[in-house]
C-alpha cells in the first residue's frame, strides 16, 4: 500500500489543485467562522474579508513558513457579548484593538527573552493532553451542528451527517491520485447533496442577496472600563495559540515554536486581531477545523491556504457567493467536524507516544490525569466577567502543576526527578 503524498509547507502546488485544494479549506473554516458574527448580529460578509486578510498578513508576517488559517476566535464571546449590552459593538471594536495590541507586546516579550519556558511549563506529559483537549472539547459544537443533541433527532439531519461522515471518513482512506487530497470538499459536496435531497437547504436569503454587495466597514470607539472586561481574554488566547502552533508542529513535522518562531506566529495572529477590531471585524484565531484538514489530507502548502484567504476575500464582496455558502446545513458542518476535531484530539495523543512520556514516573501520569479531568469535567473559574474552563483552565491548571514540578525538582524534592 503506498504512503499519502504530502505537500510540505513550502512546496507549490499545481493549479488544477490548488482551487479545489483552497475551496475545501475554505469551507472547512467556513461554518464555524460565521457563527460569530451571527451571535453578535453583524454581516459576515466584513469577516470573511477579514479572515482572508488576516491570513494573507499571517503568512506574509511568519515568512510562508507556519500554515495557519485565520478565523473567528470564540474566546471573546463571553465578554463581548457583555461589552455589546452595555456599551455597543463599537466599544467591542476598541476592546478587540486593545487585546490585539497586548498579544503583540507579549509576542514581544517572548522574542526578547525566548519560548524556552515553555518546555518547563508544558512538557510533553502536559501539551499531550492539552492538545487532545483543543479537540475533544469541540466534540459536543459537532454534535450540536449535526443537530444529533436535540431531543427528538430528525432523521433527515442524521442522514445528511451520516453522508458527509461517512464521505469524508471511507474517502480520507480509499480515494485514491487527486480525489486523495480532496476529500473534506468532496465529503462538503455529497452531504450537501444529501441536504438537498432531504429538503433542509432554504434559498430565500440567497434571491434576496445582491450580486456585489460591499463588506459593512465600520470603527472602534475605546473605553477603558470596555477594555478591562475584555482584557483577561489575552490569557485565553495565548493558551490556545500556543497549543495550535505545537500541533501543527506534529502534524507538519517542524517545530513551528522554534522556526519562525513562537513570537512571529503570535504577533502575527494578534496584529490581525488589531486590525480586525480596526475595520469593524471580530477577533482572529487560528483555526482548528483547517489544522484537521491538514491533517487528514497530509496538504500542508501555505500556497493553498493563501489561495483560500483570496477566495473567502472575494467570496466577502459577491453578495450571492457568501450567502450562498452560508446555506450548508448544520449537519453538513458537524459531519465535517466529527472527523476534523477528533483528528485534533489525536495530534494530542500523538505528542505523548512521539515524545515516549514515561508513566512509570508519578509525575506524568499526575499531570495527564489532572489535565484530563480538569479539561472534561466542566468546573469553571471566574475572574470578573472572564470564566476559565475546559482546555483554556486544564493548560492553566498544567502550567501551574509542571512549574511546581519543576521548583521541587530544583529541591530534589521528587522521588523521580531525572
Amino acid at each position: 500500500m503506498m504512503e499519502k503524498r504530502i505537500i510540505q509547507v513550502e512546496e507549490k502546488v499545481p493549479a488544477k489543485l490548488l482551487i479545489p485544494l483552497s475551496i475545501q479549506h475554505m469551507f472547512a473554516m467556513f461554518g464555524a467562522s460565521v457563527l460569530v458574527p451571527f451571535v453578535f448580529g453583524i454581516n459576515p460578509a466584513i469577516v470573511l474579508f477579514m479572515n482572508g486578510v488576516g491570513t494573507l498578513l499571517f503568512i506574509l508576517i511568519t515568512k510562508g513558513k507556519a500554515p495557519a488559517y485565520l478565523g473567528s476566535s470564540f474566546a471573546f464571546l463571553a465578554p463581548a457579548g457583555i461589552v455589546i449590552t452595555k456599551f455597543g459593538y463599537e466599544y467591542a471594536l476598541g476592546s478587540f484593538v486593545a487585546v490585539g495590541f497586548c498579544g503583540c507586546i507579549l509576542a514581544l516579550l517572548i522574542y526578547k527573552f525566548g519560548s524556552d519556558w515553555i518546555d518547563v511549563v508544558l512538557p510533553p506529559a502536559a501539551m499531550g493532553p492539552v492538545v487532545a483537549l483543543i479537540g475533544l472539547e469541540l466534540s459536543g459544537t459537532a454534535a450540536s451542528n449535526a443537530g444529533l443533541l436535540e431531543e427528538k433527532i430528525q432523521p433527515e439531519n442524521a442522514i445528511v451527517f451520516f453522508v458527509t461522515l461517512g464521505v469524508a471518513v471511507f474517502g480520507s482512506i480509499m480515494f485514491r491520485k487527486f480525489l486523495s487530497v480532496i476529500p473534506i470538499l468532496i465529503a462538503v459536496i455529497a452531504g450537501y447533496a444529501a441536504a438537498l435531497v432531504c429538503g433542509i437547504v432554504d434559498f430565500t436569503e440567497v434571491k434576496a442577496a445582491s450580486f456585489f454587495a460591499l463588506p459593512n466597514f465600520s470603527s472602534p470607539k475605546f473605553s477603558m472600563e470596555a477594555i478591562l472586561i475584555m482584557l483577561p481574554v489575552i490569557l485565553v488566547i495565548a493558551s490556545e495559540h500556543i497549543g495550535h502552533q505545537i500541533v501543527t508542529s506534529k502534524i507538519v513535522g517542524r517545530d513551528l515554536i522554534k522556526d519562525p518562531g513562537l513570537h512571529r506566529t503570535l504577533f502575527a495572529d494578534n496584529f490581525s486581531t488589531m486590525l480586525s477590531g480596526m475595520i469593524g471585524s471580530v477577533p482572529t484565531t487560528t483555526y482548528g477545523e483547517n489544522i484537521g484538514v491538514m491533517a487528514v489530507t497530509g496538504v500542508y502548502s501555505v500556497r493553498v491556504i493563501a489561495g483560500a484567504a483570496v477566495l473567502s476575500i472575494v467570496c466577502s464582496f459577491v453578495g450571492k457567493l457568501s450567502t450562498l455558502i452560508s446555506t450548508i446545513p448544520g449537519p453538513v458542518i458537524g459531519g465535517i467536524s466529527f472527523l476534523l476535531y477528533g483528528m485534533i484530539g489525536t495530534s494530542g495523543i500523538r505528542i505523548l507516544v512521539d515524545s515516549k512520556v514515561d508513566y512509570g514516573k508519578s509525575r506524568n501520569l499526575a499531570l495527564t490525569s489532572v489535565i484530563f479531568v480538569t479539561g472534561l469535567s466542566g468546573i469553571a473559574v471566574k475572574f470578573g466577567d472572564i470564566e476559565l474552563k475546559g482546555m483554556v483552565l486544564a493548560s492553566v491548571v498544567g502550567m501551574v502543576l509542571s512549574l511546581a514540578f519543576y521548583i521541587l525538582d530544583k529541591f530534589h524534592l521528587t522521588n523521580d526527578a531525572e
